[in-house]
């Protein structure tokens, strides 16, 4: 736990803490489903702060694992690209836009149901309607935890993942894709399992709105490099060999280091030096604005041969 960071470990002790209260409350015959469980804005028990708090409460130990695996396995390497705060921004944010989304697909559904219900009827049904509409209620992680799958597509398209039961790992994109595409069929068909798909859809679509506007608008806390260093760990070996850079005595004239002979003088190492700082530097301030993908195929090889060259 102390190798997650402090976000991402945080939302998982909330997440398990919750359900296990959940579960304790439930044997004294409290149901916090019914408190803090996003309910229909029509139904007489809903509340606007449902909007954050359902996505803290879970319908099973199944429905907790997989959303904090999820969380577990794709929230550390983003929060560690956006750091913590943009990182908790997002969640929540997704997290809520997977509710509202949710709203308004009950809202469209409530039409379905009652073909000669007007719109104006809607806002004033009798009491006994708006109590029924309280079993419409949703809880679950999911809709942000989809958000987060979605900017790990975004910002690591093609990184390469295992997902069971697939023999062969496939591009983080194309596992997006058709994630995305499984909760669209399911959304739109008739499959009444008891799962917000809806709310999936919206988390990946607040998600996708804010990553969109964030590239137009990029800020110091966009870091790709400290994501980038849990694949290929880049970044610490580019260290490495600046330090060892640092620390290699070159004797004046041209002579000998203390591990190997150099053939160039003093000047002209220098010199080499500092044009291969400047490529890297260029190159990762390009990752920093744009993003890793916005590199050409000739700055991405230039970037992993400076990153493993030897002195």
């Amino acid at each position: 736990m102390q190798n997650i960071p402090t976000v991402t470990r945080n939302l998982l002790l909330i997440n398990i803490i919750a359900f296990i209260a959940q579960y304790i409350f439930r044997g004294m015959g409290v149901e916090l489903d019914a408190i803090f469980g996003l309910h229909f804005f029509l139904a007489s028990h809903f509340s606007l702060y449902q909007l954050i708090t359902y996505m803290f409460l879970h319908g099973g130990f199944t429905h907790l694992f997989f959303n904090m695996f999820a969380l577990w396995m794709f929230g550390c390497v983003i929060e560690r690209v956006w750091g913590p705060r943009k990182f908790l921004f997002y969640y929540i944010l997704c997290g809520v836009g997977a509710g509202l989304t949710q709203e308004i697909a009950q809202f469209v559904e409530l039409f379905v149901m009652n073909p000669q219900l007007s719109f104006a009827d809607a806002f004033h049904l009798p009491a006994d309607a708006a109590d029924t509409l309280n079993l419409w209620r949703t809880i679950g992680a999911s809709g942000a935890v989809y958000a987060i799958l979605l900017a790990f597509g975004m910002t690591f398209p093609n990184e390469r993942i295992f997902i069971f039961p697939l023999p062969v790992p496939i591009k983080a994109k194309w596992f997006v894709v058709f994630y995305a595409g499984v909760e669209l069929f399911m959304a739109l068909g008739s499959s009444n399992d008891g799962v917000a798909h809806t709310a999936h859809l919206g988390g990946m679509l607040f998600g996708y709105l804010l990553i969109r506007y964030w590239s137009k608008h990029p800020s110091y806390t966009y870091n790709i490099n400290n994501g980038m260093g849990i694949f290929g760990r880049m970044r610490q070996n580019y260290e490495q060999y600046r330090n060892r850079s640092a620390n290699m005595t070159v004797h004046k004239g041209g002579g000998a280091a203390s591990d190997k002979t150099r053939t160039e003088t003093d000047e002209e190492y220098n010199a080499r030096k500092k044009a291969e700082q400047d490529i890297i530097d260029s190159i990762l301030d390009k990752i920093r604005k744009s993003g890793y993908d916005s590199l050409t195929a000739e700055e991405k090889r230039r970037l992993f041969e400076l990153s493993h060259k030897d002195d």
